[in-house]
């Protein structure tokens, strides 16, 4: 049943979509090399061609928003709906078939990854959406690295940090936040969630962010060491939904290659 508490006071699409993509900008791992002005935006309320601007030059975010706007008859990739899709997810991920995924894979990366492309093909077969959890677990190569003893433990801390997570609120100290959330573990044979942790994130640098009005009880997403939104009922439902689900096709395919040779298999 959807609340309505789930969709008041959401943000333009392009406003969202910052509050996602700043963290690892800001990082310099993917996007344009202006941080500031993505924190400027989201911070400020403004949408405007500029931004639309920023967005495009996010180049692994950005053919994801295009491809599910494509299916659902949607104009605009930075529709709010589109936007929620992708980082956190809807309904609008299972409109996007498997030949279109495939194909769009195939365009972008077969070329770049040679034999590691494989796994991302199966992933898809597999039941994969275009779903961030998926650019994680089935595009990056950190979950083929897992094996590797001496970088699993910063292969597994980078696809925790990486995916996006959710968390519940303790208490807000100015710009810092403390969060309950569910880290992401590795037995050497599959990737799960443990119990819930205490951890320190940002909502905001210098007084500026996106989520003023959080306390404790309420429920975040969280990418890297920020704050991203506050998720209603919906949306918190639909984030493990899909996280879940990309993880148990990311096990299924590590039971069957092995994590040692996931990436080519």
């Amino acid at each position: 049943m959807r609340s309505a508490h789930d969709d008041q006071d959401r943000p333009p699409g392009a406003l969202l979509f910052v509050r996602y993509a700043f963290a690892p900008n800001e990082l310099g791992y993917c996007g344009p090399s202006d941080s500031q002005a993505l924190l400027g935006y989201g911070a400020n309320g403004v949408v405007d061609r500029g931004l639309a601007a920023l967005a495009r030059q996010f180049d692994g975010a950005w053919p994801y928003l295009e491809l599910i706007a494509g299916a659902a008859g949607i104009s605009d990739p930075l529709d709010h709906r589109v936007v929620e899709a992708y980082w956190v997810g809807n309904p609008l991920l299972d409109r996007v078939g498997t030949t279109a995924l495939g194909n769009s894979m195939d365009e972008r990366l077969r070329r770049r990854t040679g034999r590691q492309f494989t796994k991302v093909a199966d992933s898809v077969l597999a039941g994969g959406v275009p779903h961030h959890s998926f650019h994680v677990f089935s595009v990056y190569p950190w979950v083929g690295l897992l094996s590797k003893d001496r970088i699993a433990h910063q292969a597994l801390e980078v696809l925790d940090r990486c995916r996006i997570r959710w968390g519940k609120v303790d208490s807000v100290t100015g710009d810092q936040v403390l969060v309950r959330s569910q880290p992401l573990t590795w037995d050497g044979r599959k990737l799960a969630l443990g119990e819930p942790v205490a951890e320190t994130a940002r909502r905001a640098v210098n007084g500026s962010g996106f989520v003023d009005r959080v306390g404790p009880g309420d429920w975040v997403s969280l990418h890297w060491d920020w704050v991203c939104d506050r998720l209603g009922p919906r949306q918190l439902a639909d984030l493990r939904h899909y996280s879940l689900r990309q993880i148990k096709i990311t096990n299924d395919e590590m039971t069957r290659c092995g994590p040692a040779t996931v990436l080519g298999c």
